[in-house]
């Protein structure tokens, strides 16, 4: 079978993590595909996979929203407010929302019909309107449209121990978007100065995770700014901020002169690196020490803690940390303390306070058409598994908000689906020789993107894929003896490869259909 010598492989694409990790095989065979492969994140373009992208619905027609947060939120007491820090914002991008506003001038609609406008609130029914943060969206020179809830808190009457934000986006028609829900918020009451254990890891910073930093001079919120990136360039703003990736790296380098990234928690006294999540450039490698008035501590070597107040020193220099100066970023030479030499002197601008942020990106696409019926609920998957044996292969898709009108696609193949809940799908993977002419995917690597389509034709992009991988012995040819290779092919063997293809392709299709009766 076309398939034979095949195994597939997940991976999920995310711009935010510049460094994939690395791919192990499963223990067992899992399908007639071979071995399954746990999929890392894995940013790189492949040629097959752009060629196998879905029908009739070209990248230019996406739209995605985008909604930044922090990980941990001070409960606020009394009359004082304590506004979530950094803000959660909101990012509208994609070359879907143009065509869509296109088709409503076209229609004969006012400007004002497609200006989105949203509200962003904590999702406990009891809030009104009024609670609701209205979203101004300013565009950006790259296009996007940007706007930040700075006045959003939770009061001491909530007592919830975890909330999300909730994200109502609306036409200028009042035609609703969608409703999209941010990540788990946890709450605090005030950042926990104890040395924290694994036993508290929601609290700690973890290597490879999202963070934010922000500089208050004095302690006065007024003056809050927070490390970000324009153009290339780091800088300190008061107006947006940037999602970093913050890991550990070790002293040595690989092969190619790349530093060496490892995995666990960042303590203090740790080498880190801070990546930009969206553009990927870094700072380079730098110590994180712990800060407590003014000091930098340098024999502190505890994990770092949510909205810790920390500082960066720069390993060429002992004595340069990382600094604002007004918006831009500067190095600051600080002087050693003449009473304790483990004790280093800061000025206001080299004391950052770190904190875990999240990245939820929703990408649909509603080709040329303009759905009048809201976006969401929005499907999330959040793992794959391979099921079934011998000729059947069936991949079971786990995540949320999955509903009887949503179809898997293989790149531009459409999977017999079965609606299973909520929470899971069950489809047939489709035959390799679906994406390319026979005999000659096989010696070669081929990566489809996975989606979700709704009965209406609106696309969900997911961030998952599924690769198929040739094994490195290829299939013994038939009609060949003592490993002589096969020159050419004749009308019989290829009508013979066709018959073959199409019993396999309808023994699928029944097993399918066995399996959802059962």
């Amino acid at each position: 079978m076309k398939n034979s010598g095949y195994s597939p492989r997940f991976s999920q694409a995310d711009s935010s993590l510049l460094y994939p990790a690395s791919l192990s095989p499963a223990p067992d065979p899992l399908s007639h595909l071979g071995s399954l492969l746990a999929g890392g994140w894995d940013r790189r373009a492949d040629q097959s996979y752009q060629s196998c992208q879905l029908p009739c619905r070209e990248a230019h027609a996406d739209q995605s929203v985008t909604i930044l947060h922090a990980k941990v939120a001070q409960k606020s007491y009394g009359n004082e407010k304590r506004f979530f820090c950094p803000p959660p914002c909101v990012y509208i991008s994609g070359p879907g929302w143009r065509v869509m506003q296109n088709h409503l001038k076209a229609a004969g609609h006012g400007d004002a019909v497609y200006r989105v406008c949203g509200f962003l609130c904590l999702d406990n029914t009891s809030q009104s309107q009024a609670d609701a943060y209205k979203l101004v969206f300013n565009e950006q020179p790259n296009s996007r449209m940007f706007a930040s809830a700075k006045s959003l808190f939770i009061s001491d009457q909530d007592k919830r121990k975890h909330f999300c934000l909730l994200l109502r986006l609306f036409l200028g028609n009042r035609q609703e978007v969608g409703s999209f829900q941010s990540r788990m918020i946890k709450v605090i009451s005030k950042p926990s100065q104890k040395r924290q254990s694994m036993k508290n890891a929601d609290l700690c910073i973890s290597s490879c995770s999202r963070v934010a930093l922000f500089n208050r001079l004095r302690s006065q919120t007024v003056s809050t700014r927070y490390l970000s990136v324009d153009r290339g360039a780091f800088i300190a703003s008061a107006k947006q901020w940037t999602a970093f990736t913050i890991t550990l790296v070790e002293d040595q380098r690989n092969d190619h002169g790349d530093f060496v990234l490892s995995e666990g928690f960042i303590c203090y006294g740790c080498v880190v690196q801070l990546v930009c999540s969206e553009s990927g450039v870094a700072l380079p490698p730098m110590v994180i020490r712990k800060v407590n008035k003014q000091h930098a501590f340098l024999d502190v070597d505890e994990p770092v803690s949510q909205l810790h107040k920390c500082a960066f020193q720069f390993r060429h220099d002992p004595n340069a940390y990382l600094c604002l100066s007004n918006d831009n970023i500067i190095q600051h030479l600080a002087s050693p303390s003449l009473t304790d030499p483990l004790r280093v002197g800061l000025n206001d601008g080299s004391c950052w306070t770190i904190i875990g942020v999240e990245v939820v990106e929703f990408t649909f696409n509603q080709g040329s058409s303009c759905i009048l019926t809201p976006v969401t609920p929005f499907p999330v998957i959040c793992g794959l598994e391979v099921n079934g044996g011998g000729h059947v292969a069936m991949l079971e898709i786990y995540g949320e908000n999955f509903s009887s009108h949503l179809k898997v696609w293989f790149g531009n193949s459409e999977a017999e689906t079965m609606f299973k809940s909520s929470q899971s799908l069950l489809c047939v993977v489709p035959d390799i020789s679906v994406f390319s002419d026979g005999w000659r995917c096989l010696r070669r690597v081929l990566t489809v993107p996975l989606a979700l389509i709704r009965s209406d034709g609106l696309i969900y992009r997911t961030s998952f894929s599924f690769t198929y991988t040739p094994e490195i012995k290829p299939p013994p040819s038939r009609g060949t003896s003592g490993g002589g290779k096969r020159e050419g092919r004749t009308e019989g063997g290829q009508q013979e490869d066709v018959l073959l293809e199409t019993i396999h392709q309808e023994f699928t299709r029944a097993n399918f259909h066995l399996f959802m009766q059962s």
